[in-house]
């Protein structure tokens, strides 16, 4: 199979090209920079642009599923003008494909696109899963939501559609982990908030099965990519604790102060959603990492 993906050189496109390349997939996928260009048999880069509206339709040639994993990160501060970028880095890059599969010849069936738990409300005590009718408030959602717009508009080309609502990755590198990790290791680690809000989180490795697992089953709809076990932010701080041997003696940090120091994005921190796996579990995917002792000494290591 020919798989177009975008945001192929990030945390999750660099190694889930690598597997689907594995599994002898043949990779073209879609970058902004000249010099990232490849033209490998099996790995081949195309231009394209958001600000010129403009792509290399030769990327489109012989490719049977979209995976849509480009977007601007959250991490940075959220200025109204940041703010647009987040939202239009998702969107206008699926309307781009969009137009474009409406007027060329090609082969594409299937669209996968990735979205975000954030979709959902923020509860300490509700559990949502794929059939869950709900969404949050906040910022955060209503990009979810238009990602998810943007991405349904490809199904009435006749293509199907899958939207991966991701819950946060963690990896050995430039992960959430590694931040949350930090200050665990100088002993100034400690609870945010509360500490009750949950974490639904998922490693690595699974994201990339998880995709792979979509692909290969033909599923569309809604998935929640997240493992089984979410944590709570008082668990996860004490479990990175265990895992790098520091014992977690600050309180934790008022709500107050986190919303003092990050202003709007505190909700990144502050929020909480339980999040299944329903449709991932109903299908057979197999966890390589369901529970977060296990992620978080595999990763910190």
């Amino acid at each position: 199979m020919t798989i177009l993906i975008t945001g192929a050189t990030g945390l999750i496109g660099t190694q889930l090209s690598a597997e689907l390349i594995r599994q002898g997939h043949t990779i073209h996928y879609l970058t902004t920079n000249v010099d990232k260009l490849s033209h490998e048999p099996n790995y081949k880069g195309f231009l394209w642009s958001l600000i010129d509206s403009s792509i290399d339709d030769r990327c489109f040639e012989d490719v049977n599923a979209i995976i849509h994993l480009v977007g601007a990160t959250v991490a940075k501060s959220w200025t109204e003008q940041y703010k647009q970028t987040i939202l239009e880095s998702r969107v206008t890059s699926i309307r781009l494909i969009t137009d474009r599969l409406k007027i060329i010849p090609h082969s594409v069936n299937h669209f996968v696109s990735a979205s975000g738990v954030s979709i959902y409300p923020s509860s300490i005590d509700d559990r949502f899963n794929e059939s869950s009718d709900v969404q949050g408030t906040g910022f955060l959602a209503s990009v979810v939501v238009a990602w998810e717009v943007a991405a349904d508009q490809i199904a009435t080309l006749g293509i199907s559609v899958t939207k991966v609502r991701t819950g946060v990755v963690f990896s050995k590198k430039g992960s959430a982990l590694q931040k949350i990790a930090l200050p665990v290791k100088y002993y100034v680690g400690s609870p945010l908030g509360s500490g009750k809000q949950w974490l639904s989180w998922i490693h690595l490795d699974d994201i990339c099965g998880v995709y792979t697992h979509i692909l290969d089953n033909k599923i569309a709809g809604i998935v929640n990519a997240v493992a089984p076990k979410p944590v709570n932010n008082a668990q996860l701080t004490n479990i990175i604790g265990e895992a790098l041997g520091k014992a977690i003696i600050l309180p934790n940090v008022p709500r107050f102060v986190l919303k003092a120091l990050l202003g709007e994005r505190a909700s990144l921190v502050l929020d909480s959603q339980y999040v299944e796996p329903q449709k991932l579990e109903q299908t057979g995917y197999y966890f390589k990492y369901p529970e977060i002792q296990e992620a978080v000494n595999d990763l910190l290591s």
